[in-house]
């Protein structure tokens, strides 16, 4: 089967569609990497945006209000790790889920778990990892956000991925 294009030239699957499966907020300062999981998001029906690295990140977060957020870690101006900690320390955004993409290393790992990092995926990644991961945050998101009364804050104990 040809594959054809169903859209004109221009920004792709950028508009808010009815029953997406969620906004993700990509923060990369590899411009490859940033398509790369955008593409493959956007593939299984999530709206996605993107950054270019942790200063541009908190500059969009309030506006893009997402779901979930990718961050690499090595990054100029502010590193995964720093722009974790900062939507930590906000309240508007303290409970939005946090997957670090990147080399995981163990040194990594432990400095993402002190900044507040809810999931850990290692490059090179398979795209089919990536969406699990993403999912699973928001499925964890909306148990959390359907839970009113609960007390502040996640419980970010237990095995990270």
């Amino acid at each position: 089967m040809a594959k054809t294009r169903t859209r004109g030239p221009g920004r792709t699957y950028s508009r808010v569609v009815p029953g997406v499966a969620g906004r993700v907020l990509v923060v990369d300062d590899n411009k490859v990497i940033r398509q790369l999981i955008k593409v493959n998001l956007e593939l299984e029906g999530f709206e996605v945006v993107t950054a270019n690295d942790g200063a541009e990140c908190l500059d969009v977060v309030h506006r893009v209000c997402p779901d979930v957020i990718t961050l690499d870690v090595v990054m100029p101006r502010l590193d995964g790790f720093g722009a974790a900690a900062q939507l930590r320390a906000d309240p508007r955004t303290r409970d939005v889920p946090v997957a670090i993409v990147s080399a995981c290393t163990q040194q990594e790992v432990e400095a993402g778990i002190s900044a507040g990092v809810d999931a850990f995926l290692a490059k090179p990644f398979e795209p089919t990892e990536l969406v699990r991961v993403v999912r699973r945050l928001i499925e964890s998101k909306e148990r959390h956000d359907g839970r009113k009364g609960a007390p502040a804050g996640r419980g970010r104990g237990g095995p990270h991925q």
